[in-house]
């Protein structure tokens, strides 16, 4: 049994949390956000806590029951604080620009790389910095993954789209023959 599943989810000071039709919403300062119970798991609202159970014993219920209270968790810090992602561009000529919702990458192709910004994350693009902010942890995390895989780190020359908290490893190479 999931030993994070069994933990209380409290809901701080200006979140509240409603559960209606098998889908849990939590409305808070940074936004609102849901997310749909999957069959074998309850979820009840009791003193300002979510509480997750197993009403299922087959394996994907109990495979579901953790994720649904991390999920849930994810959801209520994400309206209350909300979550941020710096990526970084090291290169030269490699530069970032925002034009309107759509993100132009210039990173070394002969042609610009331009992204949909999704409307739930808030982008602000810096000297070589990309900074990312979002009540929605999920879409938030996709979001970045996809513009780190347009020009991921490269261990060479260390070039590359990388999350500012991010090692690249970098390895030596060739060496000339005298």
């Amino acid at each position: 049994m999931s030993r994070i599943g069994k933990l209380p989810v409290a809901l701080p000071n200006g979140v509240k949390g409603a559960i209606a039709g098998g889908v849990v919403s939590v409305d808070g300062p940074k936004g609102k956000l849901s997310f749909k119970i999957r069959p074998g798991i309850a979820v009840e609202l009791t003193d300002g806590k979510f509480v997750v159970s197993m009403t299922g014993s087959d394996l994907q219920a109990r495979a579901d029951y953790g994720t649904a209270r991390a999920t849930i968790n994810n959801m209520v810090l994400g309206v209350s604080n909300g979550w941020k992602k710096i990526l970084e561009l090291n290169g030269v000529g490699y530069v970032a620009k925002l034009q309107g919702q759509k993100l132009v990458l210039s990173v070394g192709f002969s042609h610009d790389v331009t992204m949909e910004v999704p409307a739930s994350i808030k982008c602000v693009v810096t000297k070589n910095t990309i900074d990312m902010e979002s009540a929605d942890r999920e879409a938030l995390g996709t979001f970045a993954a996809k513009v780190r895989q347009v020009q991921p780190p490269e261990p060479y020359l260390g070039k590359g789209i990388k999350y500012s908290d991010e090692k690249v490893r970098r390895k030596a190479g060739k060496t000339g023959k005298k």
